[in-house]
């Protein structure tokens, strides 16, 4: 029981942590934001929280994350600065305040969009319980997948298992072969977040990424949550990590190694050493709270 407490109380520090960083993030001045045009009629914004997609249809704009509350009008200035079509779609890869925190200022006709579990999260945010807030909610949600749009401006959103939260999509635009993958793959090289108080899981996120890596057809390149365009290979090489890394993590606790001896003993293949530990202790003591 004693075990049990120390580990609940690391996770909900770690939570914590995760809140006080966002709310920081908030507090500074107004980041710098810059678009990118990555392939045809499809564009990344990054700075100011998330990356955010911004994908041209023949109708209109469909975001994809909004980053840090107070980004909505610089997202839209980027937006103006390519196309004048008006946004007309808004998707959510997940609950975190830096990827849904300027929903609000996406006004008019919008429809938003988000998995079931993400929508669930985001009613639990401060952010979406006044009755202004629950109009920037996600109006459609999917379990599993769904398709959006049609011809080349289709895009295919797919729900693989938990893994960042229990509600991450990942973003597909066939016609283009890219992905946005959220913060499943934030960072290519580097430990995540596992968020396990809106139901992140270590132990699936491996599973949830090789679902993925197998069962998405056709992308050849992916925009992170977080950091530069990276190619196919790299997010399946992300899922391969993510699974040895877990596996060693499952072996500490058969060894019968404490949650701190495990994150300060872990050997990793020497094909990982460019890879950021840094949140290993934090990964470590998730994924034992989630071991029996």
């Amino acid at each position: 029981m004693k075990r049990l407490a120390v580990l609940t109380g690391l996770l909900m520090a770690g939570a914590a942590a995760i809140i006080a960083a966002q709310q920081q993030q908030q507090q500074r001045p107004p980041a710098t934001l810059e678009i990118q045009k990555v392939k045809d009629n499809l564009y990344v914004i990054t700075g100011g929280g998330g990356n955010t997609a911004a994908f041209v249809t023949d109708k209109g704009v469909v975001i994809v994350d909004t980053k840090l509350p107070g980004m909505g009008p610089g997202i839209l200035e980027k937006v103006k600065s390519v196309t004048n079509k008006p946004v007309t779609m808004v998707i959510n890869t997940h609950t975190h305040g830096d990827h849904v925190g300027s929903n609000n200022a996406f006004t008019g006709t919008v429809e938003f969009v988000a998995q079931e579990n993400c929508k669930a999260s985001m009613e639990k945010m401060a952010a979406f319980q006044t009755d202004e807030g629950k109009k920037f909610l996600p109006g459609k949600t999917y379990k599993d997948k769904i398709t959006l749009l049609k011809g080349n401006d289709k895009i295919d959103l797919y729900y693989f298992g938990r893994g960042h939260t229990s509600g991450d999509t990942f973003v597909v635009f066939p016609a283009l072969k890219i992905m946005h993958s959220g913060d499943l793959f934030a960072f290519s090289k580097g430990l995540p977040i596992i968020d396990v108080t809106n139901g992140g899981s270590g132990l699936e996120y491996p599973k949830t990424l090789m679902k993925a890596a197998s069962g998405i057809k056709g992308v050849e390149n992916v925009i992170p949550g977080h950091s530069a365009v990276a190619g196919w290979a790299e997010f399946k090489d992300y899922g391969e990590f993510m699974r040895d890394f877990v596996a060693a993590v499952e072996q500490a606790k058969k060894d019968g190694k404490t949650a701190d001896q495990a994150a300060a003993d872990l050997k990793l293949p020497d094909k990982y050493k460019d890879y950021n530990l840094g949140r290993q202790k934090a990964c470590v003591t998730a994924i034992y709270g989630e071991l029996k």
